[in-house]
């Protein structure tokens, strides 16, 4: 079994898929000409102008991209970024930057069709994302994609963003204060359970308070190590970038990578971290209040420069910097080792982020894997999915989840090719509201 979904796996992450995720990525750029680079002042201003959002929906435009941030800044950006390195070397870091330049365009698209083609369910909330722009904006032959789109992220979010979270999180505490697996496993229920319980608008206030805080505290210890170490800056994206282009040299535990390791792990966990092309993020973004997917569009596309811009390159230059990678360790442990070799207590910064970063991550798929169960069946789905996922984290922490990993990650692949076809299809109606939104601000409409 698990070397059928392995083979699965290793096709489904293999070069045709990064060739679309990337290939996606630089169409939408192109075709928007390169505005999702142009404007991000402009979307920064506009997510600080509009706090609370003109329009309807269930949240405000800040929450919609809170709640995304909550389910994209994860174990990816401490973990995923110290994988991509230890598989891909130094190099890796440079390739996810690729990933994310052309990615804040495909979150951008996500997001414009997400409002454009939402709709309502019988409670009234707001649903959307790749399902209902598939189903209301392309032609009755694609209508499957909807459906497999919708039956894959109901599944996926099981593995990648419940049983493997909570494992997690049970790890890091069992190494660093001896905490017993079940107890973390069954205090993480609870604390889940009470937010998830209390649907979009609780999710979407815990995610505005918690979000900001943990991802402005980590970065700020990581410029701390940084400006620490400043002198040894430049040296450190020399080597990114060398690796990148010529492969890394083998030195101490760590093998050596060629220039396809680098891409490929780069792109894999770039893609992973920020989700840009997966199609989770637009689920969030069509609750948002607002009459304007260009604006809602903008604000989305900042989620994926936060995330692998900001957060994965402060991990990735402090693993560099403090020269760990020859230690042959790899993961959340290579972090760790990383922050405890720049100050006392490091390492318990780096289990405190991984901590607060899960529970994050756990609440926010679990709402687009709600919306995903709403899509299938209705809103008589809902509380059965949420009783589901509660009581599905205890069960991470006590299960070998090598496989159920596997199969997440596979699933994750499988959501991302309904959602690329969609983008790919709806890329000139994206140019198209975009030109127009533009020409009549210009205008000053």
């Amino acid at each position: 079994m698990t070397e059928i979904i392995q083979t699965v796996n290793s096709w489904a992450w293999g070069p045709v898929m990064l060739v679309l995720l990337l290939g996606t990525g630089l169409y939408l750029s192109i075709g928007l000409r390169f505005m999702t680079l142009k404007k991000i002042p402009v979307a920064l201003r506009l997510l600080l102008q509009g706090h609370e959002g003109k329009g309807k929906g269930d949240i405000s435009p800040f929450s919609a991209l809170m709640t995304s941030l909550s389910a994209t800044i994860g174990t990816g950006n401490i973990a995923g970024v110290a994988t991509a390195v230890a598989l891909g070397g130094p190099g890796a870091l440079f390739w996810m930057w690729i990933t994310a330049l052309v990615g804040m365009a495909t979150k951008y698209a996500e997001a414009v069709c997400a409002v454009t083609f939402r709709e309502q369910d019988e409670q009234g909330n707001y649903s959307g994302g790749p399902m209902y722009y598939i189903r209301n904006g392309l032609h009755k032959r694609w209508h499957w994609l909807a459906y497999a789109f919708a039956l894959f992220g109901s599944l996926a979010g099981f593995g990648l963003a419940n049983t493997v979270q909570s494992n997690s999180v049970s790890q890091v505490l069992n190494d660093a204060f001896s905490v017993p697996p079940v107890a973390t496993g069954l205090v993480l229920m609870v604390m889940v359970g009470a937010v998830v319980l209390g649907g979009i608008k609780r999710i979407a206030s815990v995610a505005s308070l918690l979000v900001p805080a943990m991802a402005l505290g980590y970065i700020l210890l990581s410029v701390i190590v940084i400006a620490l170490n400043i002198e040894q800056v430049p040296a450190a994206l020399v080597t990114i970038v060398d690796s990148a282009l010529n492969g890394s040299a083998a030195a101490g535990g760590f093998a050596g990578a060629t220039v396809w390791a680098a891409l490929r792990f780069g792109v894999a966990r770039g893609i992973f971290s920020n989700e840009a092309g997966l199609g989770s993020a637009p689920i969030a973004h069509a609750a948002a209040r607002t009459n304007q997917p260009v604006q809602q569009g903008m604000i989305a596309m900042l989620g994926t420069f936060i995330d692998t811009l900001i957060v994965c390159t402060m991990t990735g230059l402090v693993i560099v910097i403090m020269d760990v990678l020859p230690s042959g360790v790899s993961g959340a442990s290579l972090t760790s080792m990383a922050f405890a070799n720049a100050f006392p207590g490091g390492e318990y910064i780096v289990t405190l982020g991984l901590c607060l970063f899960a529970f994050t991550t756990m609440i926010g798929w679990s709402f687009y894997g709600e919306r995903c169960v709403v899509f299938l069946v209705g809103a008589r789905g809902i509380l059965p999915f949420r009783v589901l996922w509660v009581l599905a984290i205890p069960v991470g922490t006590l299960v070998q989840l090598d496989l159920i990993w596997l199969i997440a990650d596979t699933l994750n692949a499988f959501m991302a090719i309904p959602n690329l076809v969609a983008l790919l299809l709806l890329g000139p109606l994206v140019f198209k509201l975009t030109r127009e939104y533009f020409e009549n601000r210009d205008i000053g409409h």
